[in-house]
């Protein structure tokens, strides 16, 4: 790339490296994060921010397969067998049976929510299978980039003020450089959106537009 690399607030960031030491991750494009059947009660405008960023992220990944930049996948899922006690904690389901507190949880295993809905991988892409929020942990991701030479990653998917966030939080923390792509992530509040998007510029990542991001494979 010859030019400055532009973040969504129009301020020029320094380059995140080669483009042949680069990656894309997408998080969580699945039928329980993206498809409006299973989410009923979105209103309107996360309807279409989420349709939106289902879109940005089909185009992210096609200028990556087209660059030869390799595109990996984190994908949910909950199993019964191995609940998450502390999630459950939080969000106020200690005291369900583990019949009750399953049926409330995403992506379950067995259920139509893992599956993958608005992005979905090609075969002989590698994808990593998560319990949690972040896609490093509890997997092998890190070691997956690291043989591979990896130094920067490109984050996008579901949802932004979440596992998004968290994975790109871990990236950082692994020692890559990260950017998220803006246009290619979303959450189903825009006052949480634009917060975790604040939150990541300023700790963990560069935020830039789906078109600055790939100019930067392509030279432009």
């Amino acid at each position: 790339m010859t030019g400055p690399f532009i973040d969504v607030a129009g301020h020029p960031r320094p380059l995140p490296g080669p483009p042949g030491e680069a990656a894309v991750l997408v998080v969580d494009t699945q039928r329980d994060f993206g498809d409006p059947e299973r989410l009923p009660w979105l209103d309107a405008d996360a309807r279409a921010r989420v349709s939106d960023a289902l879109a940005g992220t089909r185009l992210l990944v096609d200028r990556a397969r087209a660059a030869g930049v390799p595109v990996l996948w984190a994908r949910l899922e909950q199993d019964p067998d191995e609940p998450w006690d502390s999630s459950r904690w939080l969000r106020g389901m200690a005291h369900l049976s583990a019949a009750e507190a399953a049926a409330k949880e995403p992506c379950l295993v067995g259920t139509p929510g893992p599956e993958w809905f608005g992005a979905h991988p090609r075969v002989g892409e590698e994808v990593v299978t998560k319990r949690r929020y972040s896609a490093f942990h509890g997997t092998d991701l890190a070691r997956l980039l690291y043989v591979s030479d990896v130094s920067w990653l490109v984050v996008c998917g579901l949802t932004v003020d979440c596992c998004v966030d968290a994975t790109a939080r871990d990236a950082f923390q692994h020692g890559f450089r990260v950017v998220v792509a803006a246009d290619a992530t979303a959450t189903y509040e825009r006052e949480r959106q634009d917060a975790a998007l604040a939150a990541l510029s300023r700790h963990a990542a560069v935020v830039a537009a789906v078109d600055a991001v790939t100019a930067l494979w392509s030279g432009g």
